[in-house]
């Protein structure tokens, strides 16, 4: 069977997938040639993209591993992805099997993926919703079904924002879950920056403009305004390869400064 052959049906493979550009840098399988074109670009004037991807994941883990450590028991994961191992369910499960994960993307590859992963898996929930319409997730009889606004909840978008337009209003967004947060709520950003390389930028842009991977990248100042009402912990928003809030001996190797593509990560505490 053809690469063609094996698309799922309403997926178009000559749009690039955000997701499945992300998989095919993390070395998965679940990717097009239109995804593999797409990166193949930026890993040309950026090669440590690579490298960026497995910190970007590693800092979710740490992150969300460390939001359970705290005491949340409940999760949100927007932007969810093609699954990697180790999972967000995976991690957080170590510290509590008490813990609730809800998965969301608009991707129908990542919902298929979810489908399979999550069977029969309780306490734990997949749905197909746009971070874009807050409303539809929060409302959702899935998310209401397994949290609790009213207790502490872990609100994950981790490489996400950054193809959210300005015009779509990224900070509404935000704030939009952050009015259903209870106080000692955890949000999880990651995003791509302004102040990475302007060819690896410019390669990116042309090779998604007009599809729905297409990003924008912020400064810095626009990244720590989305965290309004949260108070950074540990070391504040910085490369994700700079986050770390727990010894670990397993460290990727050790990136550049300022790697051409830089992502910056950051984890915010709902204030009382």
């Amino acid at each position: 069977m053809t690469e063609l052959e094996r698309v799922p049906p309403g997926i178009d493979p000559s749009v690039p997938s955000s997701a499945r550009v992300y998989d095919y840098l993390l070395g998965g399988k679940d990717n097009l040639a239109i995804d593999r074109a797409v990166a193949e670009r930026v890993l040309a004037v950026a090669p440590d993209t690579r490298l960026v991807a497995r910190a970007n994941r590693v800092f979710q883990v740490e992150a969300v591993h460390h939001a359970a450590a705290l005491g949340v028991r409940q999760f949100i994961d927007l932007g969810t992805g093609i699954p990697t191992s180790p999972s967000i369910h995976e991690t957080v499960r170590k510290v509590s099997p008490a813990c609730r994960v809800i998965y969301v993307d608009y991707d129908p590859v990542v919902r298929m993926h979810a489908e399979v992963m999550l069977a029969d898996a309780p306490g734990i929930a997949s749905i197909q919703a746009d971070l874009r319409r807050p409303s539809d997730i929060l409302d959702d009889p899935h998310v209401t079904g397994l949290i609790d606004f009213d207790q502490p909840v872990c609100v994950l978008m981790v490489g996400v924002l950054h193809f959210v337009m300005d015009a779509e209003d990224p900070a509404g967004i935000v704030a939009a879950f952050r009015e259903r947060m209870a106080p000692g709520s955890f949000l999880i950003i990651s995003h791509a920056m302004a102040e990475s390389d302007p060819e690896a930028i410019a390669q990116l842009q042309m090779a998604t403009a007009g599809t729905s991977a297409q990003g924008r990248f912020r400064a810095h100042e626009e990244v720590l305004r989305l965290f309004d009402g949260f108070e950074l912990i540990g070391p504040g928003l910085v490369p994700v390869h700079e986050w770390h809030v727990e010894p670990a001996d397993d460290r990727l190797p050790l990136l550049d400064d300022k790697p051409r593509l830089l992502i910056k990560g950051g984890v915010g505490r709902l204030k009382a």
